[in-house]
């Protein structure tokens, strides 16, 4: 266990800051004010926000020990935070401490990272991980998964730990693709460049035609239940010919998404899209906004209307409001379907860090990954294609149970 005394305040080389740590979900509830004003302040990823990260606490990983580093100036403002939490697992009848990223499973979070006031980020990167560094008798294995490939975190990360007799190892995660938007271009111009514009068109003409065509558009906190439900049964719909989502996993996942949602509509940072033909919701988009950016989270689309494309139309009519409302940019996130390609011309991709404590437990369970990895290759290997398919989708739906 790491204690406040570790953390005493500490100078940086800059201007003099206080380190501390949050280590009480009670503690992270009280924060939500002054890290929005941090999060408006930085330039770090949507799923650093508080109404990301307070629910997965709650919902996902409740029995993980929040241990949240912070850097306040010298009036007390806060100026950096670096969302961590412990994970303990048992390796070989020994527990390995894992010091992670918030909000790293289950939910998918891309580009997570350390949230710096716009400006100093490398300088507050700096002096989490010089902390981190001095508290390194503390924990086993430092796990910090889906940066940006780009961040200065990871620069600053490999400077710091490379210096020292850690084991520090990068390796890239997820493609995540995204589309620049022109201010003043209008959607038919956008369309243009786009591979689908003639499909999309046709389309939506025929949809436009059926009775009771409309597309809903919800951000109001009070107003979610609905679309939220509608939402959840055409993701699942979607995903239960190949044996369950794998974005969204059982009931606890379906709590937090709830909680999150509500969350951040009462920040203005939600958009769900539903498409309604005589009544009937038959698809949906799950989106975020974070400052001039629309981030496309999740989907969802009744398999009877999928040769009517209308997962196509919806996620066409969602960048026409994007365009429409001044945004600047289309972002995917992970994942490299075909869908998404058609829509985008840039990648950016999403790395991990981890590093090894000298002397630590942390290479027993690299050891026991590896060993798992080679047994699932080796049975790749053996098996039948179709078998290997069958138990993936098995997999899926015990997850989803589980769930």
């Amino acid at each position: 266990m790491i204690h406040e005394a570790e953390l005493s305040p500490t100078p940086s080389p800059a201007q003099w800051l206080d380190v501390g740590a949050v280590r009480e979900l009670s503690q992270i509830a009280g924060l939500r004010r002054a890290w929005n004003a941090l999060l408006d302040g930085s330039n770090a990823g949507p799923f650093n926000a508080w109404e990301w990260l307070y629910p997965w606490c709650r919902r996902i990983a409740p029995d993980r020990k929040p241990f949240i580093l912070q850097a306040k100036d010298r009036t007390g403002a806060l100026v950096g935070l670096m969302p961590l939490g412990f994970e303990y697992q048992w390796v070989l009848g020994r527990p390995v401490r894992r010091l992670s990223f918030l909000g790293e499973t289950h939910v998918g979070s891309d580009y997570l990272d350390v949230v710096a006031r716009r400006g100093r980020e490398e300088e507050i990167a700096r002096l989490f991980a010089t902390a981190l560094w001095e508290l390194r008798d503390q924990w086993d294995v430092l796990d910090l998964t889906d940066l940006r490939e780009d961040s200065v975190t990871v620069r600053v990360l490999r400077e710091t730990f490379e210096k020292t007799r850690a084991e520090l190892s990068l390796s890239t995660r997820y493609v995540c693709p995204y589309e620049p938007l022109s201010k003043g271009e209008s959607f038919d111009a956008f369309l243009r460049r786009t591979s689908r514009r003639d499909n999309y068109l046709r389309r939506k003409k025929w949809l436009e035609k059926q009775e009771g065509y409309r597309i809903e558009k919800t951000e109001a906190p009070g107003e979610l239940a609905a679309p939220l439900t509608d939402f959840f049964r055409l993701h699942a719909m979607r995903w239960e010919s190949d044996g369950g989502s794998q974005g969204i996993k059982g009931s606890g996942v379906e709590a937090f998404h709830r909680d999150a949602t509500q969350l951040l509509a009462e920040r203005g940072r939600l958009r769900l899209y539903t498409m309604k033909v005589g009544g009937q919701a038959v698809a949906s988009v799950y989106g975020i906004l974070h400052r001039d950016s629309f981030i496309y989270f999740q989907s969802g689309y009744d398999p009877a209307w999928r040769n009517r494309s209308v997962g196509l139309v919806l996620v066409g009519e969602t960048f026409r409001d994007a365009i429409e409302s001044g945004l600047t940019e289309y972002d995917f996130l992970r994942g490299t379907e075909s869908y998404k390609s058609d829509w985008t011309t840039q990648q950016r991709r999403t790395v991990s860090v981890r590093v090894l404590s000298p002397g630590g437990g942390g290479e027993w369970l690299v050891r026991r990954e590896e060993a798992m990895k080679q047994v699932r290759d080796v049975a790749k290997l053996v098996l039948p294609q179709d078998m290997v398919e069958r138990v993936r989708r098995w997999r899926r739906r015990k997850a989803a149970v589980r769930g």
